[in-house]
């Protein structure tokens, strides 16, 4: 039986945390920061949790995460 592949792409934005949780990088956040305000700013920084609705989907990209 062949070896399932990851999705690179996927591997390269997600991260499976020891807990099982899945991070991902916050969105909005490369250009055009000029028109957005700094609390706004601040807020995209950091990573954060995958929603429920989408770890499924996720996790078919990762099999081996």
């Amino acid at each position: 039986m062949p070896k399932m592949k990851t999705k690179k792409s996927a591997a390269k934005r997600f991260a499976v945390r020891a807990s099982g949780s899945i991070k991902r990088g916050q969105a909005f956040k490369r250009h055009i920061l000029t028109k957005r305000t700094t609390k706004n700013k601040r807020h995209l920084r950091g990573a954060v949790d995958m929603h429920a609705s989408d770890v499924a989907s996720v996790r078919r990209m990762l099999p081996y995460a």
